[in-house]
């Protein structure tokens, strides 16, 4: 039994987060020429937050695609007698691209739907900053760029304690995170829009082109979770 287009979707999306986010401790190691490690905390952060924002990606694009299709609906050809019906296309070559469609697309995936995505993307990332208790033993010390950052330290039920978080800081540190990373996305994804838009016929396969877009992106973003 087949899944459901945005579960296939969300899948998609957590998978090429977590390689991202390995790629860029990968590089990261590797540049500054230290041990391998793996660090788990961004990894899951990055996976949590690629379940929650998928879903409500999926379905804005599906309405953005909806509202402002990318092509008309092809004419259906009719015998002589019968009333001239159309009926929707997924071939590029049926109908012309619309232009205006396209660019408004873009516009309202660069603007509404990236300034959504930054907003959750700083406040979770903060959040979760904050909420993570100070290291303790020698042990945890022991490498000071991942220390306390293993998966068994963050199952260990101590790692994460919303309790520390104080909201104010997190929502003052996201608002100071917004326009950054805003700026940044703006010089990499109206690009990614655009050729969706207009070269990608389905949601599912636009949400797997971001997706591996998302990996260089993630790469890139990686690097405000490791602050």
């Amino acid at each position: 039994m087949a899944l459901p287009p945005i579960a296939t979707a969300t899948i998609q999306s957590t998978v090429l987060a977590a390689i991202s986010n390995f790629l860029a401790q990968f590089f990261r190691s590797y540049r500054l020429d230290i041990r391998i490690y793996i660090d788990w905390v961004p990894v899951v952060q990055f996976v949590i937050l690629a379940l929650i924002t998928t879903p409500p990606n999926f379905l804005w694009q599906e309405y953005l695609e909806l509202t402002y299709p990318a092509r008309e609906p092809a004419s259906k050809p009719t015998s002589k007698g019968e009333k001239k019906t159309t009926k929707p296309t997924n071939s590029p070559g049926d109908t012309p691209l619309n232009i205006r469609n396209t660019i408004i697309k873009t516009v309202l995936d660069q603007t509404v739907g990236l300034a959504v995505n930054t907003i959750l993307f700083a406040l979770f990332v903060n959040g979760l900053a904050a909420a993570m208790t100070p290291l303790q033993s020698e042990t945890e010390l022991l490498n000071l760029r991942l220390a306390g950052r293993s998966l068994n330290y963050l199952l260990s039920g101590r790692a994460i304690d919303y309790s520390r978080v104080d909201f104010k800081v997190v929502l003052a540190q996201s608002a100071a995170d917004f326009w950054p990373i805003m700026t940044s996305g703006w010089s990499f994804w109206p690009f990614v829009s655009l050729i969706n838009f207009a070269f990608v016929k389905s949601v599912t396969h636009r949400n797997l082109v971001g997706g591996l877009a998302g990996v260089a992106w993630g790469m890139y973003m990686s690097g405000f979770v490791d602050r």
